[in-house]
């Protein structure tokens, strides 16, 4: 009797041996499977980037980016403080590490940084696989042709990658709603319009499916010129050419008050030649912030300031 009750009581406690070895391994694939659910792999033009949602030490090169995790208050750790727009002055602190300029990045302080995630866009797409061998590089573009689709899609990922997918979808819902007044109003109005960059004395102008061709295909201004070449830095065009095309409204980007110089947009534009057109006569030559246009377009709080800009040309 006593042997039968000693076998009883090694088989019960090898049992609850074994239960507690499955209870252990369970919790070790529900933590792992866990883990993984708190990365993402993300695709983009240049490759893919395995990154962990909410990741703590973020370089950002790209200000749109910067601008959007600002305004979701998102804590970043790198920066290229050569040049930060001034709404962002903050990010030219000793708090954060200086990861050189926009197109020359100090790859030894970034490294030193030992990131989760590096954010790039086009003026340092050429570094990508420098960036990838430092950490998981994500890079952000923007397909001017479809800028709306673009933004959406960038901002929506920022949103998934941090983990602000719901106060991302109600700043976008409120961004659209402001540009379906405005484009409802503009594409009824007779007045026609031209986009130009003034750079050091020189104008470019841009129309639709270009950089700035959202002025047309996305808010719904009429092109003064609908046969403007679709580029990234414009087309060269002459104050002769501003006059003959007349238009009723003139955009103006001030690249100069953007990244420095000796030439602003007000002096290159305000001409004899100038002052003949429709726009100049009826006030309606709109300066435009060269910081959110040039430097940190694409982010949420840099395109609510371009949709007040745009809006005041109504």
């Amino acid at each position: 009797m006593k042997k039968f009750s000693l076998l009883a009581l090694v088989f019960a406690m090898l049992f609850a041996l074994a239960a507690c070895g499955s209870e252990e391994k369970a919790e070790t694939t529900a933590a792992a499977g866990k883990d993984e659910a708190k990365e993402m792999t993300i695709k983009h033009e240049y490759g893919e980037a395995t990154v962990k949602k909410s990741p703590e030490k973020v370089v950002v090169f790209d200000f749109g980016v910067l601008d959007t995790l600002d305004e979701l208050g998102v804590e970043v750790t790198g920066v290229p403080q050569a040049i930060v727009p001034e709404y962002l002055g903050k990010y030219a602190g000793k708090e954060y590490t200086n990861v050189g300029s926009l197109k020359e990045p100090d790859f030894e302080a970034i490294h030193a940084m030992k990131p989760d995630v590096i954010f790039i866009s086009a003026r340092q797409a050429e570094l990508y696989d420098q960036f990838e061998e430092i950490a998981p590089t994500v890079f952000v573009g923007m397909d001017y042709t479809k800028y709306m689709e673009s933004f959406e899609k960038n901002m929506k990922l920022i949103g998934e990658i941090f983990e602000k997918e719901d106060v991302v979808t109600e700043k976008l819902a409120d961004v659209n709603k402001s540009i379906d007044e405005i484009n409802k109003e503009a594409s009824s109005a007779e007045e026609k319009a031209l986009l130009v960059l003034a750079n050091e004395g020189k104008v470019s102008a841009y129309g639709a499916g270009s950089r700035y061709g959202f002025i047309h295909d996305v808010f719904g201004f009429k092109a003064a010129d609908e046969k403007i070449e679709a580029s990234t830095h414009g087309q060269s065009i002459t104050f002769e050419y501003i006059l003959e095309k007349n238009p009723g409204i003139l955009f103006v980007i001030d690249r100069t008050a953007a990244v420095g110089g000796e030439v602003g947009a007000k002096e290159t534009i305000e001409n004899e030649l100038v002052k003949k057109t429709d726009a100049f006569k009826n006030g309606k030559i709109i300066y435009l912030d060269g910081t959110n246009w040039y430097l940190s377009g694409g982010g949420l709080q840099s395109m609510q300031s371009m949709i007040e800009e745009v809006r005041s040309a109504l």
